[in-house]
């Protein structure tokens, strides 16, 4: 195939831009470098599989010769950047999903999302199923990359729907693995970092709310899964838009169009992490509470039967096993 990936030079794309290289495919990375680094991708360049172009997918998006699939990662995806970020977070989320679905529908391309499991917000069920429909307050701090998502995929579905156009949406969960940014803001990072440098451990209120860690071997695999698995339904002719867009059945949510969750079941508190990270790294540091950040979540597990049984998929890399390897990449960093 011949991929077009938005946000290919950041911590996810890049990784998935490299398995789907290993796999023979032709990759086109696009990224503006707002968040992503083109070293995450360098070891890639000798290919003649790969290219890397410097752009900003909120623009008119144009790429010469065929495409057989259109990957849209492109988004700051840490509470720090969105935080930093947040217009830019908006637009990403509207014009650069629109702009991205536009060319895959110019070019007959498959179209994958790269959703979050924060469209769940502040859940009130846990696990979260993708028919969970969140709780999520839309005028928050957090809500810019929130909504942006919500909208990206509420979009995705109207093309799937209007257009026929075959669409994924793969909802991520929190992830981890080498090429995360020192200073990027997510727990894991955080908590490695702070280990390493002895600094205390920010913890934030009283480190009892849960988070679920995908390692991201395991999840670039489910993601090329959602990608490459064949669809079992199409909405290819007009006239069957009406009859599919008020057809409400439980078969719909078991499409490979619908949502999909992508992540680690395994369940921890923050507390828990924190200690892990501090056995591993045989750190003496200390942690040290702060306030709760507005709109937290208090806890987070994917429900992924869907991914198993669509897909099959489940992740196999331990978090201890994926920390370690983790650890070592940010000793490398930091020395």
């Amino acid at each position: 195939m011949r991929i077009l990936i938005t946000g290919g030079a950041g911590f996810v794309g890049s990784h998935l831009c490299e398995r789907l290289v290993s796999q023979g495919h032709t990759v086109i990375c696009l990224d503006n470098f707002l968040t992503g680094r083109p070293e995450n991708v360098a070891h890639l360049m000798g290919s003649d599989r790969f290219s890397l172009v410097k752009y900003n997918v909120c623009d008119y998006l144009h790429v010469d010769g065929p495409l057989d699939a259109v990957m849209h990662f492109a988004s700051p995806a840490s509470p720090q950047d969105y935080l930093e970020y947040p217009i830019a977070t908006l637009k990403v989320g509207a014009l650069g999903t629109h702009k991205a679905l536009g060319l895959a529908k110019a070019k007959g391309a498959r179209f994958l999302l790269a959703s979050t499991s924060e469209v769940y917000g502040d859940p009130l069920v846990n696990p979260q199923p993708e028919l969970y429909w969140g709780n999520v307050n839309p005028i928050g701090v957090r809500g810019v990359y929130d909504e942006a998502k919500r909208f990206a995929e509420a979009i995705t579905m109207a093309y799937h729907r209007y257009h026929g156009l075959d669409t994924r949406i793969v909802r991520i969960f929190n992830t981890f693995g080498p090429r995360m940014r020192p200073k990027d803001g997510r727990v894991l990072s955080n908590f490695i970092v702070q280990a390493l440098q002895g600094k205390p451990l920010t913890v934030f209120g009283d480190g009892r709310q849960t988070r679920s860690f995908c390692f991201v071997d395991d999840l670039v695999a489910g993601i090329a899964a959602l990608l490459l698995v064949e669809s079992d339904k199409s909405v290819n002719q007009r006239t069957n838009r009406a009859e599919f867009l008020f057809k409400q059945t439980a078969e719909m949510h078991e499409s490979v169009h619908d949502p999909i969750n992508i992540g680690n079941p395994r369940e921890l508190t923050v507390l828990e992490i924190a200690t892990l990270v501090l056995k591993l790294t045989g750190s003496r540091s200390v942690v040290q509470h702060q306030p709760l950040p507005v709109d937290d979540p208090k806890v987070r597990r994917p429900d992924i039967r869907k991914a198993r049984t669509l897909l099959g998929w489940e992740p196999v890399v331990t978090l201890e096993n994926g920390l370690q390897k983790t650890i070592e990449y940010f000793r490398t960093v930091l020395s």
